[in-house]
């Protein structure tokens, strides 16, 4: 016996759709720009750490 119940693809749909929009309306431009340069300066610490860690690996392998 399913305890599931039948979700409307129209309610579902809204539901997303709603919440996405108010997310987006409540984000300011600030936020935006702090959260790209964020995203950014975590990417060049993980590539320079990745970098060091394969150096390190190399030199001690040799």
């Amino acid at each position: 016996m399913s305890t599931q119940h039948p979700t409307e693809s129209g309610t579902l749909i809204g539901t997303v759709t709603g919440t996405a929009l108010t997310v987006f309306v409540n984000i300011g431009s600030q936020d935006i720009i702090k959260t790209v340069v964020l995203a950014a300066l975590g990417a060049v610490v993980s590539f320079c750490v990745s970098f060091a860690l394969k150096w390190i690996y190399r030199k001690l392998k040799s």
